[in-house]
């Protein structure tokens, strides 16, 4: 029986080693080719998070093989196994920072600088007494579990956040299996509190085979938002401003953006709308700095002529151009709104009313 239960940890650890070891490179290589443009480190930590269980499978070979010494062997095991659970845990709660879109309720919590403490106390808390597994049994249950309790805290807020990252990327289906996924790697947490090698064995496998799965489903949903958000050159941006009458004789307001969408159309504005972005076209032109000033909400000045009076003008005229070009409802904010704003405007870092067309002057013309 116990030649038996050695081969199954052999086999189970050259399984673990090398599938992870593969998802580790794999999330890299992605990562490598996309993330590291723009510095985002979160797909790096995930990464690692999988690597720390391609080296629990190394361990568990020597293991097998009687290369931790007979005496201790068992104890060598137990302990970095728990040692690289607690490691794994850390890894991906450091990666949540990273994460385009968190739960509005954790969100400032995740983000902020204290982030690192809030999760790297516990950790400590639960790795120093932990560490003592390694060379002795004699500690009591609730200590020598401290990773399953800080795995289950990883769990909860893990499934919190993937729920939220594909359920804004409106993938439900995604969002569903991380939710069953999770259930199965609590699953398996519970029976680490249990004598039950097999089993322990067994939903090892397979919550880690949905974890990297998920992992990747993450990567490739990112990849997808990254397409389809609005990406473009300031330096390339061309704008042209037309007004003329059409057969009826109506006025027409027109206004086309190239450099930013696929297909560059004529856009009509209303009156309103092309008076601001001509006012934007026209100060930028001729001015050195091109600024137009926002009132402020609490003007009470009647003597004072701002050139805006309200933000949410700009935010009608973005619209304007998001709902002809994209569609009315088609667009996000997160993913059109924002970076079109990002690369059509910019504000002054001096005074924080003032905002004025990024574009070249050059690239502006008004017709």
């Amino acid at each position: 029986m116990h030649e038996e239960l050695n081969q199954i940890h052999l086999f189970y650890g050259w399984w673990q080693m090398m599938v992870c070891l593969f998802a580790f490179l794999a999330l890299i290589a992605i990562w490598f080719h996309l993330g590291r443009k723009q510095k985002d480190y979160g797909q790096v930590l995930l990464a690692s998070s999988i690597l720390c269980w391609s080296i629990s499978g190394a361990m568990e070979i020597l293991y097998a093989h009687g290369y931790l010494g007979a005496s201790h062997g068992l104890y060598y095991i137990q302990g970095s196994r728990s040692v690289l659970s607690l490691m794994n845990s850390l890894l991906i709660l450091l990666a949540l920072p990273y994460f385009k879109y968190l739960p509005h309720v954790l969100e400032n919590t995740i983000k902020s600088k204290y982030w690192i403490l809030i999760v790297g106390l516990p950790f400590l808390f639960s790795l120093l007494p932990t560490l003592t597994k390694l060379w002795s049994p004699q500690e009591s249950f609730l200590i020598s579990e401290l990773d399953v309790y800080y795995s289950i805290l990883t769990l909860l807020i893990l499934a919190w956040v993937l729920w939220e990252s594909f359920n804004k990327r409106r993938l439900s289906l995604l969002a569903y299996l991380s939710i069953f996924c999770i259930a199965i790697i609590f699953a398996a947490q519970l029976y680490k509190l249990t004598d039950n090698h097999m089993f322990q064995l067994l939903f090892s496998a397979i919550f880690k085979s949905s974890l990297i799965m998920i992992f990747f489903a993450l990567a490739l949903s990112w990849v997808k938002d990254l397409a389809e958000t609005l990406q473009g050159d300031k330096g390339n941006l061309k704008l042209r401003l037309l007004e003329r009458t059409n057969g009826e004789g109506k006025k027409e307001h027109l206004f086309n953006l190239s450099g930013v969408f696929d297909e560059n159309k004529e856009i009509q504005l209303s009156k309103t709308q092309f008076q601001l972005m001509n006012k934007f076209a026209l100060r930028r032109k001729e001015s050195e700095e091109g600024w137009l000033e926002i009132k402020p909400k609490n003007e009470s000045r009647l003597d004072k002529e701002y050139d805006i009076r309200d933000y949410n003008e700009i935010k009608r005229l973005l619209h304007a151009i998001l709902d002809a070009q994209i569609g009315k409802g088609a667009w996000t904010k997160e993913q059109h709104e924002l970076p079109l704003k990002e690369l059509l405007l910019e504000r002054s870092t001096d005074r924080e009313r003032k905002i004025r067309l990024a574009l070249d002057p050059k690239n502006i013309e008004i017709v």
